[in-house]
């Protein structure tokens, strides 16, 4: 599959069928997330990848509609970033510019793009959840104060394939300069 065709593949899924995800397919969507570029080669996006016992629990964390919508998907990730080190002077402590703690999050964006993006290429699909409970995350995952949690990830094979939403056009989104 060439870029392109990874990139028309990926869509938010949010019916998946009762099938495991394989553990080499898993290992490489990790591994190829683990190239994206961070502050300073940072690396301070955390997943905590979740299946069996765990992953109901985790899904307990999300409201009734993403319960349902990860019904059968195998995998659920919950993504995370250590506060204060991309966007910070490491040595002082204080923020290098006023973004902050965005830059860890603006990190863990690009991770978890790259994540989906392998995924697609490997023929999974994924849903990224931005609602949920984050402090009983925090509690199931024994996930450390200085984590910010991010997102869930679904990942599993795709029960339907949903059309794709219409984007915006480019001249509404971008802007040149001479």
């Amino acid at each position: 599959m060439n870029f392109e065709e990874v990139l028309q593949a990926r869509k938010s899924i949010r019916s998946y069928i009762d099938k495991p995800v394989e553990e080499e397919k898993l290992h490489a969507i990790l591994d190829a997330a683990n190239l994206a570029p961070s502050w300073k080669n940072s690396q301070t996006a955390r997943c905590y990848v979740t299946r069996g016992e765990t992953l109901h629990k985790v899904r307990e964390a999300l409201p009734a509609f993403n319960q349902r919508n990860t019904e059968h998907a195998p995998v659920l990730i919950v993504m995370t970033f250590v506060s204060c080190v991309a966007g910070y002077d490491v040595k002082t402590g204080v923020p290098s510019n006023e973004f902050g703690n965005g830059w860890g999050a603006y990190d863990c964006g690009l991770h978890d793009m790259v994540m989906l993006l392998k995924a697609s290429e490997l023929g999974l699909s994924t849903l990224v959840m931005g609602i949920r409970d984050a402090e009983k995350l925090r509690e199931i995952l024994s996930i450390p104060a200085e984590e910010q949690i991010v997102s869930v990830i679904a990942l599993g094979y795709a029960a339907a394939d949903p059309a794709r939403p219409a984007r915006k056009p480019l001249q509404e989104r971008a802007r040149y300069f001479n």
